[in-house]
């Protein structure tokens, strides 16, 4: 299992959303560049960015604050917000990100998602935001029709590296994973499954390295980290020895 931590872009500053909402922004660095090295330094050996502002306009907003970081730390990075097309996606693994992440396009555009996964594998990930069971796209601010499981049964053989699954009633709250419905999808598919949204204590990790838990292949923090709720080296050290164990 892998640990994330999570940096928000917002008008080139490092923010958390309360369950998505761009009006309910905190902000927690306003060097973005700095919290990566932060997060690094602290151990973790991969980090989750997503371009809030790119979400909403559907393409990237935020690129010079994306780069800044590339250009800092050396563990590799996975990039959400506003790719919405090929172009955009060889863009961002040119530059040097690992890992794009896909999310209203695998709604709107599967055939996207298809193509960018067979000409970079596992170098392409499906983001699926859930509100009510229902995928939500636009940066949240519209809901879909169709369930995760329903788009992520679409790319069982395409070669996508991985399907992140956000509960947005939970996102941003402190409420904990919602692990039943993450576990439930990753039982349901053969494609790995990172489970987002609510993350709050050390309490998540225990309970995401339980063996009902073991096909997930990991989890994003982000508001926890910030507001010091999780010691990243007692969570990392218990990540390890499981590792260890196994």
């Amino acid at each position: 299992m892998i640990l994330f931590p999570a940096i928000d872009l917002k008008n080139g500053q490092c923010v958390r959303l309360e369950q998505g909402d761009m009006a309910r922004a905190t902000v927690f660095n306003l060097d973005p560049a700095a919290q990566a090295r932060d997060f690094e330094a602290q151990g973790f050996e991969y980090l989750h960015v997503v371009d809030l502002d790119g979400a909403f306009a559907g393409k990237p907003v935020n690129a010079q604050a994306v780069e800044s970081m590339l250009a800092t730390v050396k563990m590799p990075v996975q990039l959400g917000g506003g790719i919405r097309d090929l172009a955009t996606v060889e863009a961002w693994l040119s530059k040097g990100i690992t890992r794009v992440i896909i999310g209203t396009a695998a709604v709107r555009d599967p055939a996207l998602v298809k193509q960018a996964a067979k000409k970079f594998p596992g170098r392409v990930a499906v983001g699926l935001d859930a509100r009510d069971g229902k995928v939500a796209v636009e940066g949240w601010a519209e809901t879909s029709t169709v369930t995760a499981l329903e788009i992520a049964r679409r790319f069982e053989d395409a070669g996508v590296a991985a399907i992140i699954f956000t509960d947005i009633a939970r996102d941003g709250l402190l409420k904990g994973l919602n692990l039943d419905a993450t576990i439930e999808l990753a039982d349901a598919i053969s494609i790995p499954v990172i489970a987002s949204g609510g993350f709050a204590s050390i309490d998540d990790v225990t309970a995401m390295l339980q063996p009902r838990a073991s096909r997930l292949a990991g989890a994003i923090s982000g508001r926890a980290l910030y507001d010091g709720r999780v010691d990243p080296a007692a969570a990392l050290a218990l990540i390890r020895s499981a590792r260890a164990a196994a």
